[in-house]
């Protein structure tokens, strides 16, 4: 396949979901470009041109502070959007961090908003492009062809996309040329209107007064409302800058220095083109007056021979002015171009949209279905308005300001959300992150909200008006602009189903809750990455085993989604089975290995069956652990990387015990090797994925952040799961996050007993004397009959078979259990026995008797258990 480069194959799939590493050309952009994005983007003499007559008419001479005032709210958002970037510079923008704040629904909402607003005003902006260049040359009659508008029109969208396509340097200086001739033109006009006006001042001008610059000059709320809802979205374009971010220098920084610099310079280039036009043309409803509804479309046409006069010199720049509206046009619809592909993009890396538009060219480093494809939707749209009426366009460009005020709006907000556990760190986080985008937000929800239930709402607004069942008569604009967000809503459930069905096994796979244990007090937080495709295979779990011991574990499986969170799902049920034959940590490691390499070759390529794709288990880290509270002992083993800290109960300092190493599950080599550490009671024992420590600078950094904060032994568990998952990840969550956090206690030497015998017959007698001496004291007489049978047939048996000493031990915990060990390795077996059998009914009827048993092997030889239900007590 050949593309615009001529490279065969060029395209490829980004290679990562996170922040600067989607294969897009890095530091590509310096300074001074990402601020020449943000002002082209705007189209500032194509947005005068189109809304200032517009804006006259809602407001009187009060026009340039209104349209200085459409720039607070402006301002507000691009704090919002620097304060995102600097967290997380996605070339997502709203979709990503809606996702990250609210989730994946409210993501593609967002990112929906931006994506209808972005085609409509491509169409609009090539149809007004077309229009332009038949004026430049003359051909003022095919400039009033719609035929013709539309195939010129057509021709731009295509020469634009071929410019965005072969690079982000290349579009960049095509950006820069352009926008020097606009600003260039715009304050040639300005000085000249301005100098006219005091020197040989038409019958239409008007000297400078104070008053223009007085909001309270204004007729009404209404009219002042109106009029910055038109201005608002003059100054729309900015957030080019951070489309671009991850091929801008310094992605965190720079572009949200250069969105807040370019709104500054565009409110100063507005003021000033405002209020000398304003001053020249008047405000009148006749002739070349800004408030004459025949020029409310372009009101530089008809200004541009008034200003430079009728001769030669004045002729050459009334056409640069016609060229610059059109320079105005282009700039702005390739600046179109680039985020809308890169928004695209980002939602197709995160599993949002179909992954081929995460294909980069390989070359050009630039989104290669993302940019041609947002192309041909363009040239669909531009095509299929036109070919209904203008009218029809010109209520959908209306609308834009609808899908725009939504998607700044939802980003004001997402900045609040995203950063409101670190609000209250200092002051400027608070005002920054907090107070400014919540206000811009609130701004661009009442601009929303008065503009499709308030202006566009009115059946006499705008061109058409449609007959809604059940409401009536509605402006054209609002049924466009709320039907294309509604459109992404019902859309949404498709996208977003599998990110939802995969979030959802996760949790229904993982604990709903920990259960509490004698052995460990324990609290966990599992952070499921934040992206489409995001949700992993990250899983912790607590299990009760015998003797009262407790198995703490905590697992990465690689990749993400549903095959993902199947695989946990396997994995967390294997451990669970092996731990509860009370296997070892190094042998129960060596099966759960067994069971991936075995699952993976089942899945395995067969004669005449293609190879499937790789199994997420292979490559799996896991640590599991097995703590003792009688001895205090906790033996531990590793699959992977994974790491442990310890922290002592009464001193605070935090040990990081070296573990044995062992390979990933299903990739092979050294065998699997446990180790043993003595923890004293009130210890605190951490163990966590490598997702915990995705935002450090370094894994060194972030394990001694994550010490820093659990060295606090006096604060709860779950204070310190707060503390860790607000400090180490305050917002992006690129890889699922798993933390499981238990602090040891030793049983109470009033819940346990133990005595040592001898192999002699005549110890059974002794030890079932012991037992029911032991259980009177507990106030356990109902169990003493049981408990002595059970005791004597172990321990006869022991005699019997195996010879050697014998350890009986009694605990009393949330049941009653009777351990007995010795030195055989040898598993009893239950069975039935036969009616002539001697033997053999003794394991029977201890089944019979008591809720569980089982065997489990200790360095020296076997321990058999026994567990049996505490009568219920009074209170019961």
């Amino acid at each position: 396949m050949r593309h615009f480069g001529g490279a065969e194959s060029a395209g490829r799939p980004a290679p990562g979901t996170g922040s600067g590493r989607k294969g897009l050309k890095n530091d590509a952009l310096g300074k001074f470009s990402s601020v020449a994005m943000g002002l082209a983007s705007t189209g500032p003499a194509f947005s005068l041109a189109a809304t200032l007559g517009i804006i006259v008419a809602g407001v009187g001479l009060q026009a340039p502070i209104v349209t200085m005032l459409a720039f607070i709210p402006m301002l507000l958002v691009a704090y919002a959007f620097r304060e995102l970037n600097a967290s997380n510079a996605d070339c997502g923008t709203t979709f990503t961090w809606a996702t990250r704040a609210f989730g994946p629904r409210t993501g593609w909402m967002g990112g929906w908003g931006l994506i209808v607003a972005n085609i409509i005003v491509m169409a609009s902006l090539a149809e007004v492009a077309a229009a332009y260049g038949f004026r430049l040359v003359g051909l003022d009659g095919l400039a009033e062809n719609r035929l013709w508008t539309t195939v010129a029109g057509i021709a731009w969208i295509v020469v634009l996309t071929a410019i965005c396509y072969v690079g982000i340097e290349f579009s960049a200086a095509v950006q820069r040329w352009l926008l020097c001739l606009e600003v260039v033109m715009l304050i040639l006009f300005a000085v000249a209107a301005l100098v006219k006006v005091y020197t040989d001042p038409p019958p239409t001008a008007i000297h400078v007064s104070a008053s223009w610059f007085n909001p309270f000059e204004v007729p009404s709320a209404t009219a002042l409302t109106s009029g910055i809802l038109a201005g608002v979205f003059i100054y729309w374009g900015w957030d080019t800058a951070f489309a671009v971010n991850e091929e801008t220098v310094d992605s965190r920084c720079v572009p949200g220095r250069s969105a807040v610099m370019s709104t500054v310079l565009l409110v100063i280039m507005y003021g000033l083109v405002s209020t000398s036009a304003q001053a020249f043309a008047g405000v009148g409803t006749s002739g070349m007056g800004l408030g004459n509804t025949h020029n409310a479309n372009d009101v530089f046409s008809g200004l541009g021979a008034a200003v430079f006069g009728s001769d030669d010199t004045g002729l050459l720049l009334s056409r640069l002015l016609i060229l610059m509206v059109l320079t105005s046009a282009l700039a702005s619809a390739e600046t179109t171009i680039l985020p809308l592909a890169r928004t695209v993009f980002s939602m197709a890396v995160h599993k949002a949209v179909p992954a081929r538009f995460a294909r980069v060219h390989r070359r050009f480093l630039t989104p290669t279905w993302g940019t041609v494809g947002m192309g041909v939707v363009s040239i669909a749209v531009l095509i299929l308005l036109t070919s209904f009426s203008h009218n029809v366009l010109a209520d959908s460009i209306d609308a834009v300001g609808l899908a725009i005020a939504f998607q700044y709006g939802l980003t004001g907000f997402a900045c609040v959300w995203y950063h409101r556990k670190v609000l209250t760190r200092s002051a400027r986080d608070l005002v920054f992150k907090g107070v400014l985008p919540g206000l811009g937000g609130l701004m661009m929800l009442l601009l929303f909200l008065y503009a499709a239930f308030g202006v566009y709402a009115k059946p006499e607004y705008g061109r058409t008006s449609v007959d809604l069942p059940l409401i009536g008569r509605t402006g054209g604009v609002t049924v466009l602009g709320l039907g294309a967000l509604l459109l992404g809503l019902l859309l949404m459930p498709l996208v977003t189903r599998g990110h939802a069905v995969a979030l959802k096994l996760q949790r229904s796979l993982l604990p709903g809750r920990l259960p509490p244990h004698a052995a460990v007090d324990a609290a966990s937080r599992y952070l499921p990455a934040d992206s489409g495709s995001g949700v992993g295979g990250d899983w912790y779990d607590l299990i009760p085993l015998s003797g009262t011991r407790v198995g703490l574990v905590v697992g990465d499986v690689l990749g993400h989604g549903l095959r993902a969170a199947a695989t946990m799902g396997r994995l967390r049920t294997g451990v669970r089975v092996l731990a509860r034959l009370d296997l070892s940590p190094d042998e129960l490691l060596s099966r759960l290995d067994d069971l991936v390499e075995q699952t993976a070759h089942e899945r395995g390529a067969g004669p005449g069956h293609p190879r499937p794709k790789a199994d997420e288990a292979l490559g799996v880290t896991c640590l599991y652990a097995v703590y003792d509270p009688v001895s205090g002992k906790c033996s531990l083993a590793r699959a992977g990387e994974s790491v442990l800290l310890v922290v002592e109960p009464h001193t605070g300092v935090v040990d990081h015990p070296e573990l044995p190493p062992g390979p990933p599950l299903g990739i092979g080599g050294l065998p699997y090797q446990s180790t043993d550490l003595e923890l004293s009671p009130g210890s605190l024992v951490a163990l966590f994925t490598g997702g915990l420590l995705q935002a450090a600078d370094s894994r060194a950094a972030g394990l001694a952040q994550l010490s820093q904060i659990i060295a606090d032994h006096r604060a709860s568990l779950e204070e310190l799961c707060d503390r860790a998952v607000t400090t180490l990840l305050p917002g992006a969550v690129d890889e699922d996050a798993t933390l499981l956090v238990a602090r040891t206690r030793l049983l109470d030497r009033n819940q346990f007993t133990q005595w040592e015998l001898p192999p002699d017959p005549a110890a059974v007698a002794t030890i079932r004397t012991a037992v029911g001496k032991q259980l009177r004291d507990w106030g356990l007489d109902d169990l003493t009959f049981a408990s002595e049978l059970i005791v004597s047939e172990l321990v006869t048996n022991v005699i019997r078979y195996v010879g050697g000493p014998i350890q009986v031990r009694l605990i009393r915990d949330r049941t009653l259990i009777c351990e007995v060990s010795d030195t055989g390795h040898t598993t009893p077996n239950l069975r039935h026995a036969a009616n002539d059998d001697e033997g053999g009914r003794g394991l029977f009827i201890i089944a019979q008797m008591t809720h569980h048993w089982g065997t489990r092997y200790t360095p020296t030889g076997k321990t058999i258990w026994t567990e049996q239900d505490l009568p219920p007590t009074d209170g019961h």
